[in-house]
C-alpha cells in the first residue's frame, strides 16, 4: 500500500500562506508540514529531513513546495536544495511557485494560446521587471514570441531581457521604457498582446493609449486591486471582448491559474525528481 502523501511547504515569509496551504489540501495532500521564515542557509537540515525518513521506492509520496513573497530567496532555496539532492544521491519532486508567480504567469500565457499564436505573436509585458511579468516574458520568448519588457527603469528591463537571453539563447527580447504617458503608444506600437503585471493599485495602460493602438488583439490585467493595470478591463472579464480587442481580468485569469495550480501540486507525487519551475509548469498548463 502506498505511503500517505506528505507536503512540506517551505515559505520564505514568517508566516506560511494560507492561500497556498489551502490550495495543497485540495490538490489531494494527506499530510502538510509547514515551516515559515525559511532561509537558503537553514534548507540542508529541512531536505535531508524528507530524503532519508523513507525508502527509495517511497521517496515519490513525499514532495516540497517553495512558497512565499519573495521570489529571488525562493529561487535560492530551489537552488539550495538542488545543490543538497545532488551530494545525497536522493531526492524528492520540488515546485516553486514564489508569489504565485509561476502559476499565474502560466494560466496568462495559456490564456494568450486561445486566441493567437504564440510563436508569431508581439506582445509586450507591462510591469515586465516583476516575479510575474518575468516569467511570462519568459514562457513566451521561450515559444517563439517577441517580447517587449516595459519597465520604468530601463537598468531592470535590460536585465530581465539578459536573464531570459542566457535561458533562451535565440530569445526575441526587447526592453523599453514606460516612464512617462509619451512613452506608452510607443512600446505598444506593433503589439498584438499585452499582458499588465505590475504593483497593485497603479494603471500602466489608460483606455486612451490602448485605443491608439489598431493592431491589438488580446489584452490580459492581472491586477485585482482597484484601479486596474489596463483601464477599461473588468477584474471578472474572461474572455470579453471591448474595443475589437479580446480582454482578460485578473479573476478571469484566476480560475485557470487555480487548475495549475492544484495539477502541479498533484504531479508532485507521480515521481521523486521533478523540479517544477516556470517552464515546467507552463508546459503542465498546456496538457490540462
Amino acid at each position: 500500500m502506498d505511503k500517505s502523501k506528505i507536503l512540506i511547504q517551505l515559505d520564505t515569509d514568517v508566516q506560511p500562506s494560507v492561500f497556498d496551504r489551502v490550495v495543497a489540501v485540495d490538490a489531494g495532500v494527506d499530510h502538510l508540514f509547514s515551516y515559515g521564515g525559511v532561509k537558503p542557509e537553514q534548507v540542508e537540515f529541512l531536505a535531508h529531513g524528507a530524503i532519508f525518513t523513507r525508502s527509495p521506492n517511497d521517496l515519490r509520496r513525499t514532495a516540497i513546495f517553495i512558497g512565499g513573497s519573495d521570489v529571488t530567496i525562493g529561487e535560492q532555496v530551489l537552488a539550495k536544495i538542488r545543490d543538497v539532492f545532488r551530494t545525497a544521491g536522493l531526492s524528492v519532486s520540488v515546485m516553486l511557485d514564489s508569489n504565485g508567480s509561476n502559476t499565474t504567469a502560466a494560466a496568462a500565457v495559456r490564456a494568450a494560446v486561445k486566441h493567437m499564436d504564440i510563436d508569431t505573436a508581439n506582445a509586450l509585458i507591462l510591469g515586465g521587471t516583476g516575479p510575474v511579468g518575468q516569467r511570462a516574458a519568459l514562457m513566451l520568448a521561450r515559444n517563439g514570441a517577441h517580447v517587449r519588457i516595459g519597465s520604468r527603469q530601463m537598468p531592470r528591463a535590460e536585465a530581465v531581457c539578459q536573464a531570459i537571453r542566457a535561458k533562451v539563447p535565440n530569445a526575441r527580447v526587447e526592453a523599453v521604457s514606460t516612464t512617462s504617458s509619451a512613452d506608452g503608444p510607443k512600446a505598444l506600437e506593433g503589439r498584438d498582446l499585452v499582458i499588465a503585471s505590475g504593483a497593485a493599485g497603479a494603471v500602466l495602460l489608460p483606455q486612451k493609449i490602448r485605443a491608439t493602438c489598431s493592431t491589438l488583439r488580446v489584452a490580459i490585467d492581472l491586477n485585482a486591486v482597484p484601479p486596474v493595470g489596463i483601464e477599461g478591463i473588468e477584474i471578472f472579464d474572461k474572455a470579453v471582448t471591448r474595443d475589437n480587442t479580446v480582454c482578460y481580468g485578473a479573476i478571469g485569469v484566476g480560475g485557470t491559474k487555480m487548475k495549475i495550480h492544484r495539477a502541479a501540486i498533484a504531479q508532485l507525487f507521480e515521481r521523486n525528481d521533478l523540479v517544477l519551475d516556470a517552464e515546467e509548469i507552463y508546459d503542465l498548463s498546456l496538457r490540462l
